[in-house]
């Protein structure tokens, strides 16, 4: 070879190193000019949230909400529509009701988890449900959170954000797998090729393989950047944001190894605790979520550092918490647990300068083979603390079956209650309401009563709780109302008798706080053309003592259509009687508890001797329930009392039978 060749050979050779050098600086820069393009993008933009719900107002409150922070926002009012609008343009997040005509937000949920190309998008659920059953299946279909009806405001927004940053992070976390892949691929490329550059070039082998070794380097250093953020988000996956507690998931993961643990092992014990802050709504109501959130945080450690490292805690969501005791002894561990738990929160919290007191209330499973999924130990828990608040809170109730069978029975109360009304399987009856003076009936009280198809005439004692829980209240409420205003001016019509009658209906608490309230009733009495001094409104002292500024403002426009006010069950709630100054009262009722206990001699008369004094010194009517015997008549109407009202002189009657009695 000539001295000219190897010349041209050797400028060839440098050419094709300094080539290849170049191609791994500029796909570096490159790599590095599209993260940062890809990251501004992320921060620009907040992300595109769908909201599915049947109802228009909570649509507009949750879009105008999230449209203010940022967020570019997608509505459907039903599950058909929003499968729809996914298959068109995937959001970011889906905010899905769960009661809705039609397809129900499980279902749409299911079809969204079972398509790879929506079944990351996160869901969150959107409920009034307070059941452990609602909670539980949300989480099986494929939810990542809830929130319960009626919104607070900072929680939606808190929540959202959460999700879409552990999104957003798991796109980068795709995203960077993908790149580094990529980049694996084209360091194999630069590899092979320059393999036979050393075939070819034995004499640059040392330098090519020092470029190796340096690209090596930094290949490793991205792969534990990687690690660390797979770390990260695994962290996040599995403890709660707001308390660094396990979180839902983390604590069901290992209750599930708890479960399969105890089927193999036969000496092998386990129990659940499943805690819930009682009254934990009112600090977030009068000293703000920044407030309840401290305070949840502080409760959270406290429970850690009390329990030790005796067992799990996780933080199930809102004010709930779970606990995991394994490898116990007998029920008197766990009571022991529950116990010390208890009298740890006696203590008050100190958040922001300010003592907080707050309580718990426990419900306590132990493990069996009888659970084979952890949602049955956590329904049974959650049953067991419900327990425990009915019983007066601050304790712990230990799960018996009875429980589940009694929570089965309301539930399935409560979907016989949701259909009654649609089925028409209420009914009003009326009991007279006696003048003591003259013994002629001066009108009636309107009693709803369900007709169960199955079990028959119901209580009131065994439906209106559930009614008011649901809030079924108000529409149940208000049919009664329209039936009784309609019947007295039936009567009327007929010309049953010549006393003006009058129709006295009960208010629950809840309808007395319905914003169209006064509209209803108008409506009512157009609709049944009776004339508001007809109808009296019966309603309990903690209805206006609640709020005591809208009670005011409905009272007045109550009196300015002539409607009479009474107060229900009088005595039995409020030891202040200064609210009979401050409102339009016209009538009181002695609750029944008194009249009852009356005896023949006139022993317990004391009572309701006062009432009907202070009654006739504001000169307000006085109407005793629950008159049973001659002897409670005679001693009730020796005290002064203008009218009465109880078995004495009639049960509660249908339709068909009061006209009967003027005949």
């Amino acid at each position: 070879m000539s001295e000219s060749e190897l010349d041209t050979k050797n400028g060839k050779t440098k050419a094709s190193k300094l080539s290849a050098i170049k191609f791994q600086k500029e796909a570096r820069h490159s790599y590095m000019r599209q993260t940062q393009m890809q990251d501004s993008l992320i921060d620009a933009e907040r992300g595109t949230i769908l909201i599915v719900d049947d109802t228009q107002d909570n649509l507009l409150l949750l879009s105008l909400m999230l449209s203010e922070q940022g967020y570019r926002i997608r509505k459907a009012v039903n599950g058909e529509t929003a499968i729809k609008i996914v298959q068109k343009v995937l959001p970011d997040l889906i905010l899905l009701d769960i009661n809705m005509p039609g397809m129900d937000g499980y279902e749409v949920c299911k079809q969204l988890k079972a398509d790879p190309v929506t079944a990351n998008i996160p869901v969150i659920f959107l409920s009034a449900f307070n059941e452990v059953f609602d909670k539980v299946k949300a989480f099986a279909v494929g939810a990542v959170d809830y929130i319960a009806k009626p919104f607070h405001l900072e929680e939606v927004l808190v929540r959202v954000e959460n999700q879409l940053t552990i999104y957003t992070a798991k796109i980068q976390v795709d995203r960077l797998n993908e790149e580094l892949e990529q980049r694996v691929r084209q360091r194999t490329a630069q590899l092979e090729a320059t393999n036979r550059e050393l075939e070819k070039e034995i004499i640059e082998r040392k330098k090519i393989q020092h470029q190796l070794e340096a690209s090596n380097l930094e290949l490793e250093k991205e792969i534990v950047e990687r690690q660390k953020i797979q770390e990260l988000l695994w962290h996040m996956a599995l403890h709660d944001n707001l308390t660094d507690l396990p979180n839902r998931g983390f604590f069901i993961k290992q209750l599930e190894k708890a479960i399969k643990r105890s089927s193999q092992e036969e000496d092998y014990l386990f129990a659940v605790l499943f805690l819930d802050c009682d009254r934990f709504k009112v600090v977030n109501d009068s000293l703000g979520h920044l407030v309840g959130d401290k305070l949840l945080i502080a409760v959270g450690h406290r429970l850690k550092s009390c329990l030790g490292s005796t067992g799990t805690i996780a933080r199930f969501g809102g004010d709930e918490f779970t606990i995991l005791l394994e490898e116990i002894k007998d029920i008197r561990d766990t009571t022991a647990t529950a116990e010390k738990l208890l009298e740890a929160m006696s203590e008050p919290f100190s958040i922001q300068e300010r003592d907080i007191f707050i309580n718990l209330s426990i419900g306590i499973v132990i493990g069996s083979k009888e659970y084979q999924q952890p949602e049955m130990l956590l329904r049974d828990a959650d049953i067991a603390m419900y327990r425990a608040k009915e019983m007066g809170k601050a304790c712990y109730q230990v799960f018996e079956k009875g429980m589940h069978d009694r929570a089965q029975k309301l539930m399935e109360l409560e979907t016989d209650l949701r259909l009654a009304s649609d089925r028409s399987e209420f009914v009003v009856h009326y009991q007279p309401i006696v003048s003591l003076n003259s013994g002629k009936i001066s009108g009636f009280e309107a009693l709803v009563r369900w007709k169960h198809p199955k079990k028959g005439f119901l209580s009131p004692t065994e439906f209106i709780p559930i009614a008011e829980e649901t809030g079924l209240i108000v529409p149940i409420g208000l049919e009664a109302l329209r039936e009784a205003c309609n019947q007295l001016k039936t009567w009327q019509n007929q010309k049953i008798t010549s006393i003006p009658l009058t129709i006295s209906v009960n208010l629950s608490v809840k309808q007395f706080s319905q914003p169209n309230l006064i509209e209803e009733i108008d409506k009512i009495l157009e609709e049944t053309e009776l004339e508001g001094s007809s109808l009296k409104l019966e309603i309990t002292e903690s209805a206006i003592i609640n709020n005591d500024m809208l009670a005011t403002e409905i009272l007045q426009k109550l009196k300015s259509r002539k409607i009479q006010l009474l107060i229900d069950d009088f005595g039995t709630g409020y030891s202040s009687l200064s609210y009979l100054h401050r409102f339009p009262v016209d009538t009181i009722k002695i609750d029944r508890s008194f009249v009852s206990r009356i005896t023949e001699n006139g022993e317990n008369v004391e009572i309701v001797k006062a009432i009907i004094k202070l009654a006739q010194d504001l000169n307000i009517g006085v109407i005793a329930e629950g008159i049973e015997t001659p002897q409670q008549c005679k001693q009730i109407k020796d005290l002064g009392c203008e009218f009465g009202q109880g078995f004495f002189f009639s049960k509660p009657l249908e339709q068909q039978s009061v006209a009967a009695i003027f005949s």
